[in-house]
């Protein structure tokens, strides 16, 4: 009997065979071309990187140093690579592209985009954007990105990027019409017009210098705090960001006098419920409605602070 682990471990296993077929990776050269995938591997690593040297590569790649190096003296022997001394250490050698070696790069680059474009011509725009978001997950579960974000007060401008993302991710991610973009607008316009610090509070998470999430606390009434908006960009899922927004504004709400929060959401936004639940939200009613342009369960959750 296999556990939990081992099913997910064969079902990864089982999206690589599947992904490394569909990009065409199993082929015995890339993209039509003289090279192999590993060649053309190195030839990006030096057109995207300074400095480089062999031992670089090496740990870079995860390749043999005896078979990279064969591969690199075949590359200078076709005139693709050139070798210079470094200055500061004799024994070091880097690698640089020649113009010759920056050519097949840029012919590589176009062909790897063509048949990445044709791929994604079999699918419609909808589907590409899912695609697309899907992978960025994957990158940020995987990749050895850090949470270099950071929580603020909202800036002018920023209530104007929270309609037009919010409005943006649900058209793409739920098929969503302009009813909500409506109601985001409206909830943003309201909170500006009756702003109390002492009641009402926002935060915008910004990573690179681009706002990448937010959340609202509002007043309810004297004794309910709630909580309105919370969403975090596709790009910057996988970092932690949606329980810390909502760490922030329990914590606010608490400071506030608030004896208990509510929001709500629907039940097809799953993501989102796991995080109210894993924060200790309750599900205290819920009904089917039409809105959006879709048949869905409203709910309402709800939680004794």
């Amino acid at each position: 009997m296999t556990s939990p682990l081992d099913d997910r471990a064969e079902a990864v296993r089982r999206f690589n065979r599947f992904y490394t077929q569909q990009v065409g990776a199993l082929n015995e050269h890339l993209l039509h071309s003289a090279f192999s995938l590993t060649e053309s591997r190195v030839l990006y690593e030096l057109s995207a990187a300074t400095d480089v040297t062999l031992a670089g590569l090496c740990q870079a790649l995860g390749l043999d140093a005896g078979y990279l190096s064969r591969m690199v003296s075949a590359f200078e022997k076709n005139g693709l690579i050139t070798k210079a001394r470094s200055d500061s250490d004799g024994r070091v050698t880097h690698l640089q592209l020649s113009a010759a070696g920056r050519s097949v790069v840029a012919s590589l680059e176009l062909a790897a985009r063509e048949e990445v474009a044709q791929m994604l011509e079999q699918l419609p725009e909808g589907q590409q954007a899912q695609l697309v978001q899907a992978m960025q997950q994957v990158q940020a579960l995987l990749g050895r990105r850090t949470a270099d974000y950071l929580l603020r007060a909202p800036r002018p401008g920023d209530m104007g990027q929270v309609v037009q993302q919010q409005a943006e991710l649900y058209a793409r991610e739920y098929g969503w019409n302009s009813e909500f973009e409506a109601l985001v607008a409206q909830i943003v316009s309201e909170y500006l017009r009756d702003y109390d610090p002492a009641s009402d509070h926002c935060w915008i998470a910004e990573k690179n210098g681009k706002a990448i999430g937010s959340v609202f606390v509002v007043r309810h009434d004297a004794t309910t705090a709630k909580l309105r908006m919370l969403y975090v960009d596709a790009s910057a899922r996988g970092l932690g960001i949606g329980n810390r927004l909502i760490d922030e504004a329990l914590r606010f709400a608490r400071q506030a006098g608030y004896a208990r929060m509510i929001l709500w959401t629907t039940s097809v936004l799953t993501d989102a419920r796991r995080l109210y639940q894993k924060a200790g939200f309750e599900l205290v009613e819920e009904e089917p409605v039409h809105s959006f342009g879709k048949d869905l369960v409203s709910q309402t959750w709800a939680l004794r602070l």
